[in-house]
C-alpha cells in the first residue's frame, strides 16, 4: 500500500510505555485469538509499527467520513485507537499479544498491540504488508457497527439464541466487518499496489476459523469469525459493491447485509 508521505491519525492513545485502563465485564469484539499472537518484527522496530498503524487508521477515518454522510446520512465519529506494547487494560478486559487486536464497545476504542504483525507472515503464510493493513482495518468496522447500533442488535440476538446457534450472530458480525473492510479497500484503490487485494484475500483465508483450529490441532466446532471461504468472500463482496449495511440483517442481497 502506498503510504509514503501520508499523515497519521490524531486519534491515538499511546500506551506503549505504560499500562492503563480499568478492568470490566464488557466483551471485546473482533479479537483474533491466541493463535494470532502477532509480533512487529515484521516492520523491524516498534516506532515504525506505530507510524504504520497511525497511517492506516488515518485512511479509515478518511474513508468512513466520506461514506457515512453519503450512505448513512450522518457524520462519522472515529474511534480512539490504543497502541500498547505490553499488557494494558480495557473495560472489555486485558489487551495483550495473546488476545490480538480487538474493539471494545464499552469505551469505543480499538486496541492494537504494536508488536503484533510478524506471525501473519511467519505462521500464517500471509505475505506482504497488506495483511497487517487488513487486520487493522478490520477493527474499525466494528466501531462502524457500534455507530450504527448494530452491535447492540447482535448482542441481543446472541442472548436470545439457543446454545446450538449462540455463535451465529457473532459470525455474522465478523463477516460484515470483513465486508466493510472490502468497502474501505476499494475506496482507497488509488493507494493499492497490484498485489494488495490478493494478499488481503489470502490473509482472510488464513484467519478463517477452520484454518486457525486446524493449526491448533482441533476439530472445527465453535465458529466465531466464519470459515476461510466466507471471510474471503465477504471481503471481496465489499470491495466489489461499495455498499455498507445499516442493520444486522440476514439478507445477502444488498451490500454488506449478512
Amino acid at each position: 500500500m502506498r503510504l509514503r508521505g501520508r499523515r497519521g491519525s490524531r486519534n491515538i492513545e499511546n500506551r506503549r510505555r505504560q499500562g492503563g485502563g480499568r478492568g470490566g465485564k464488557a466483551a471485546p469484539i473482533g479479537g483474533f485469538g491466541l493463535i494470532l499472537v502477532l509480533a512487529i518484527g515484521y516492520f523491524a522496530e516498534e516506532e515504525r509499527a506505530a507510524e504504520f498503524s497511525s497511517q492506516i487508521l488515518a485512511t479509515t477515518e478518511q474513508v468512513w467520513a466520506q461514506i457515512f454522510p453519503r450512505q448513512v446520512g450522518k457524520n462519522f465519529t472515529p474511534p480512539t485507537s490504543v497502541l500498547n506494547a505490553d499488557v494494558t487494560q480495557s473495560p472489555c478486559g486485558g489487551a495483550s499479544g495473546a488476545t490480538g487486536p480487538f474493539y471494545c464497545s464499552a469505551d469505543e476504542k480499538a486496541y492494537l498491540k504494536t508488536d503484533f504483525f510478524v506471525t501473519l507472515s511467519r505462521q500464517l503464510e500471509a505475505k506482504g504488508d497488506f495483511p497487517a493493513t487488513y487486520v487493522i482495518a478490520h477493527e474499525v468496522p466494528h466501531h462502524v457497527q457500534n455507530e450504527l447500533r448494530i452491535l447492540g442488535q447482535v448482542h441481543l440476538a446472541h442472548q436470545q439464541s439457543s446454545q446450538t446457534d449462540a455463535n451465529a450472530p457473532t459470525v455474522r458480525l465478523e463477516l460484515q466487518a470483513d465486508c466493510h473492510s472490502g468497502v474501505w479497500a476499494r475506496s482507497l484503490e488509488e493507494l493499492l499496489e497490484p498485489s494488495d487485494i490478493e494478499e488481503a484475500l489470502n490473509v482472510a483465508r488464513m484467519i478463517g476459523d477452520d484454518q486457525l483450529q486446524k493449526r491448533a490441532g482441533r476439530v472445527p466446532q465453535s465458529l466465531t469469525h466464519g470459515i476461510s471461504k466466507q471471510r474471503a468472500s465477504w471481503f471481496a463482496k465489499g470491495f466489489s459493491r461499495l455498499t455498507i449495511s445499516t442493520s444486522a440483517t440476514h439478507s445477502a442481497r444488498v451490500g454488506c447485509s449478512v
